[in-house]
């Protein structure tokens, strides 16, 4: 893990979790994220909390209203299902309510899904 994730992800998890978006490079694949979605683990954003991701079923953050598509996905997030979303979440679980991403460069896919494996 590169050492810019290794200090953010300590920083997340010393519970700095508002300031660590800033740490984050702008060239790096979260920035298009992190203008809807948390890195607070007490609170959503438009979009509903990343902490904790991998590994959770779609769906079940506590206090966020998916759509019926996600809820009823069956979707767990690891590095297959992650991937598919990044490179086209409309496509890949068709009626959510996020609007169209699609980061199809792999090398861009692996360095958000490295960096959301370690948001715990």
């Amino acid at each position: 893990m590169p050492v810019s994730m290794l200090v953010l992800a300590g920083a997340l998890a010393a519970g700095q979790a508002s300031a660590q978006t800033k740490s984050v490079p702008d060239s790096h694949p979260f920035r298009q994220c992190a203008g809807c979605h948390s890195l607070d683990t007490s609170a959503n954003a438009f979009g509903p909390t990343l902490i904790g991701v991998y590994g959770r079923q779609a769906g079940a953050v506590p206090r966020f209203a998916y759509s019926e598509a996600v809820q009823k996905s069956g979707v767990v997030w690891n590095d297959e299902t992650l991937r598919k979303w990044i490179a086209g979440n409309d496509t890949f679980i068709p009626g959510t309510r996020m609007r169209h991403v699609a980061i199809t460069d792999k090398a861009q896919q692996d360095e958000l899904i490295e960096f959301l494996k370690a948001l715990k």
